[in-house]
């Protein structure tokens, strides 16, 4: 009872001070100003602004909007719980403009009460490079298979233009470039990029770097998208216990999925608080439903664990981080 009043009292003593709530909101951001650089025209290019809600109450985005046409904002994941994740995905619509232009993001919060927050995002959309399609969309692949696709990139201008090298930051995803057509003033290339086979589960979104020859804008980036799908899943990726006290304890569920029916051999964690009822994986099938229950220990605070599964599918050990907050009266 205690808590929540302090809490109450502090949210309203932010609330009558505009200048203090709009720094809480600001302060979930990692960044609130990106510059997409020069882009090609038609190019899918997107950019994520990451938030995190680092506070007890309940955060929720009623919505979001922007000053500029040339700029598409979506919302991910609207409401946050303590520690959950979101983004707001800033989309540069290269399709409908060129040259230099910049948008202002405001993101409006009503909950845990009424703020908003302003990002930016500037860039240069060239209209001499197209990319079709606007992005490389490897799809769903499965874990330990490899993958390839390819785009076109075309050029209009300078009969001598070139694409040098192709660069990647994943180690897992290679690219080159081989040229198509030269003459009367276009420039073609095939874009031929490729997922290695030992590329780990998870969702892919990193940008290719094309460096030319021009001298005044040498690089191009290209988005390349994809999922690699483990043979195992668990859901929720990421497991919040809640906001409990010292003492107490706690109850979820996990769900493990398979492609097909697998046994679970043991589940486990650096952390006894962490217990585990693991005893139905002794059957295979393709659904696991596991309990994980939590007993908060005398210390409060942040508690930040992880949780391994072993299944009879060898190489495949999911992991996921379990997280709780132990707080007094």
């Amino acid at each position: 009872m205690l808590r929540k009043a302090a809490s109450l009292l502090l949210l309203i003593l932010l609330a009558a001070t505009p200048a203090v709530g709009q720094d809480w909101a600001g302060k979930m951001f990692k960044v609130t100003t990106h510059d997409f650089g020069s882009v090609a025209r038609g190019a899918k290019i997107e950019f994520a602004f990451e938030l995190s809600n680092i506070y007890l109450e309940d955060v929720h985005i009623v919505s979001v909007r922007s000053s500029c046409g040339c700029t598409s904002p979506r919302i991910e994941n609207s409401s946050l719980k303590t520690y959950e994740s979101g983004a707001i995905v800033a989309r540069y619509n290269t399709h409908a403009f060129t040259g230099r232009k910049g948008a202002t993001v405001t993101v409006t919060f009503d909950k845990p009460f009424y703020t908003e927050v302003q990002l930016h995002v500037t860039g240069n959309i060239r209209s001499d490079v197209v990319v079709e399609p606007g992005s490389v969309e490897l799809g769903t692949v499965d874990q330990g298979d490899a993958a390839e696709k390819r785009v076109t990139v075309r050029y209009l201008g300078r009969s001598d233009w070139r694409v040098l090298e192709v660069e990647s930051a994943n180690p897992h995803i290679s690219a080159r470039a081989v040229e198509r057509y030269r003459g009367g003033g276009q420039v073609a290339y095939d874009l031929i990029v490729q997922l290695a086979a030992d590329a780990p589960a998870g969702y892919l979104k990193d940008h290719l770097m094309l460096r030319t020859n021009d001298r005044y804008s040498a690089q191009v980036p290209v988005l390349v998208e994809g999922q690699v799908q483990a043979g195992i899943t668990v859901s929720p990726s990421s497991l919040f216990m809640g906001v409990v006290e010292p003492g107490q304890k706690v109850t979820k569920r996990l769900v493990v999925r398979g492609k097909k029916p697998f046994r679970i051999l043991s589940i486990s964690c650096d952390d006894e608080s962490f217990q585990f009822d693991a005893s139905a994986g002794n059957v295979a099938k393709p659904v696991h439903i596991v309990p994980v229950t939590f007993v908060a220990g005398a210390d409060t605070g942040k508690v930040v664990k992880t949780i391994r599964i072993e299944t009879d599918l060898g190489s495949m050990t999911p992991e996921l981080a379990a997280h709780a907050v132990v707080s007094s009266k």
